[in-house]
């Protein structure tokens, strides 16, 4: 049994063009190239929500005492800044 469904999208004829000469120029499908076109943009949108929800939780005041210590050893060699 698949693990797809269908679903009718309505595109503007210039985008669907689009879609179907890039999809003819990758070797895919119209199909598997907007479905990957949508898992790209959901990753996207799911690192940028992580990446917020981390950033409400960061201790700036904390983070910058971290940067101020003093000590600490030097770099190893081939770890030194250029």
């Amino acid at each position: 049994m698949s693990d797809t469904s269908a679903y009718l999208l309505r595109l503007p004829r210039s985008i669907k063009a689009a879609v179907e000469k890039m999809a003819k120029s990758e070797g895919t499908s119209m199909n598997q190239f907007v479905a990957t076109a949508v898992a790209e943009k959901l990753a996207v949108l799911g690192t940028a929500a992580y990446f917020a929800e981390r950033r409400s939780r960061a201790d700036l005041a904390a983070f910058k005492r971290i940067l101020k210590r003093k000590g600490g050893a030097a770099p190893g060699e081939g770890n030194e800044r250029a």
